[in-house]
């Protein structure tokens, strides 16, 4: 097989598309598609988008045929394979809605996978949902739960003579994403073609500044927003070839990432902050021919920028040609479709190191230096057609370099939560302001986020940031890594009690208590906190789709007593 190319004299288009099978209809006309890898980095399918257009469309026919109607809802198993592409655009051709599931957590069990998909179906009064063969038992057990009468696989569908298929509109959904901290209630967000449309023209056009010469290559999950929207369906609106890894594939060889982008000479990809971390830990530029020199654009998303994991690896892949300016730290959501801000591209990573007790104190951000500093990482103006404000507890706009709550409008927004108006009201205004539940400030016209406002730890009248404690803590301490911690307060009759959870590998006892000893000792002196540690077993704290620590779930685990027979791996 051979790739699908990166073609600088392709048919270019980078606007005026009013639907997603608009832009699929026009990358067709020319040579450049998905390639999809197995997880052992082997080229499984070369799908150009001409291909994936007429399988797209047959594959609708029989849809329709099998008796869904237009805008029911249908659940897809979101594996990175050509089926879950495939039925992915024929939902589009069809006018259905898909709802991208996830795959089963690497150490989850049937019980949880089944309970999780069948509140994800339910949520979305799903009509149908499609899986692989191996994941169909599963799925008819959730499907079976949630009252949905069809769950299959696409091979199992009836064929259908061609038919006509009236075209989408721009206000017709496009699919219900689930946010990635979606468990126990799942709550769908609405995104109409309209929608993504406006949020892919600004990511390429204004974020990006794609050019012809550009090809995207990820490893990120397509049941998640980032994966998804910013490397499948933006690159496909202007007609750029895009290489697919299975994210189980980067989590056991994260180096396989970097030798594909080196291989394909891939120009964009993004990744959390642990995905540089962990291939920073695991080795160097170094390595024969490996050649990072045509990335030019190093995107971080998806949760909080921490800028040591980065400039770690800048450092540490410098003698394989990468470019510490090719990094894009970027902020957004996915009741905003995917992005809202892009920090403009060749200036690198830029952070603001700031005196943590004056924030803590007051919310007012002041340079500093010491141990009671801490950086925070510019994300960016945002996008063109879209506003972003920082708010005070009273809702007045906020200064520059004060902290308060972010509030955006634009395009992008969705609709709302699926079947969920009082959700929706609750965070989006008549105005059509979106609450997006973030801390920031703004500096320069860019905005620096700091946190989640549900995460906030109130102690003795300071604002905790769980982060700050988390950082700490895998930073200075040799045993951790990232995502190894997670800190948050209990309601106890004394007042608020701070919990810190830590991942432990060692069985040794003395090693065991050193550590807790360690990590406690730590948080006192650089944070002046007193906490409760706990250690729990390695894997054992709980993360979103993803691949973020999720500290709502670490919190109801903690308080449901299931870490109290943790032991170490």
């Amino acid at each position: 097989m051979i790739l699908t190319p990166t073609a600088p004299d392709r048919p270019f288009r980078v606007d005026g598309f009013a639907t997603l099978t608009d832009a699929l209809d026009f990358a067709a006309g020319g040579p450049t598609g998905v390639n999809l890898y197995g997880l052992r980095g082997e080229l499984n399918a070369v799908v150009p988008y001409a291909e994936l257009r007429e399988r797209a469309r047959a594959l609708a026919v029989r849809l329709l045929a099998a008796g869904l109607t237009p805008l029911d809802r249908v659940g897809l198993v979101a594996d990175t394979d050509l089926d879950f592409i495939t039925t992915f655009f024929a939902c589009q051709y069809a006018r259905l809605t898909p709802a991208p599931l996830p795959l089963p957590a690497p150490l989850g069990g049937r019980e949880a996978y089944v309970e999780q998909i069948g509140r994800m179906l339910g949520s979305a009064k799903a009509a149908a949902v499609f899986g692989p063969e191996s994941l169909l038992p599963w799925l008819q057990e959730a499907a079976a739960a949630s009252g949905v009468g069809v769950a299959m696989s696409i091979t199992a569908l009836p064929d259908a003579p061609p038919a006509d298929l009236p075209p989408p509109g721009a206000d017709d959904p496009c699919y219900v994403q689930f946010s990635s901290g979606s468990t126990r209630n799942p709550t769908g967000v609405l995104c109409t073609h309209r929608a993504l449309m406006a949020n892919a023209m600004a990511i390429t056009k204004h974020g990006l500044r794609v050019v012809p010469e550009d090809r995207a290559l990820s490893w990120l999950p397509l049941y998640h927003d980032m994966g998804l929207v910013g490397f499948l369906l933006s690159p496909m609106a202007v007609q750029m070839s895009i290489d697919l890894l299975p994210t189980g594939a980067f989590v056991r060889r994260p180096l396989m990432w970097l030798d594909l982008i080196s291989k394909n000479r891939a120009t964009i990809s993004y990744s959390p902050s642990f995905g540089y971390d962990l291939c920073a830990r695991r080795g160097d530029g170094t390595r024969e021919g490996l050649d990072l020199s045509a990335w030019r654009i190093a995107g971080c998303g998806g949760d909080m920028v921490r800028p040591a994991p980065l400039l770690s690896f800048a450092e540490r892949y410098a003698a394989a040609g990468f470019s510490a300016k090719a990094f894009v730290p970027s902020y957004g959501m996915a009741e905003a479709t995917l992005a809202l801000t892009m920090a403009p591209l060749g200036q690198g990573l830029r952070f603001d190191t700031v005196d943590v007790d004056r924030m803590e104190r007051d919310g007012r951000v002041k340079t500093a230096s010491g141990a009671r500093s801490r950086p925070f990482v510019r994300c960016g103006p945002v996008l063109p057609a879209h506003e972003l404000e920082v708010r005070d507890p009273a809702g007045a706009r906020a200064p520059e370099g004060h902290v308060g709550q972010i509030f955006v409008r634009g395009p992008s927004l969705m609709r709302g939560y699926f079947g969920e108006p009082e959700a929706t009201a609750r965070v989006l205004g008549a105005d059509g302001w979106l609450d997006t539940g973030d801390l920031g400030y703004l500096i320069d016209g860019e905005i620096v986020p700091t946190g989640r406002a549900k995460d906030l730890i109130l102690l003795n009248g300071r604002n905790v940031w769980p982060q700050d404690l988390e950082w700490s803590a895998e930073s200075e301490i040799e045993k951790l890594r990232s995502g190894d911690v997670a800190a948050f307060s209990v309601d106890r009759d004394e007042g608020e009690q701070l919990v810190v959870l830590v991942q432990a590998r060692s069985s040794d006892a003395e090693a065991r208590q050193t550590l807790t000893d360690d990590v406690a000792a730590l948080l006192r002196a650089r944070h002046g906190v007193e906490a409760r540690v706990e250690l729990v077993g390695a894997h054992a704290l709980p993360q979103t789709s993803s691949g973020k620590l999720s500290r709502s779930k670490a919190r109801a685990l903690f308080l449901a007593g299931a870490f109290k027979q943790e032991e170490p791996a």
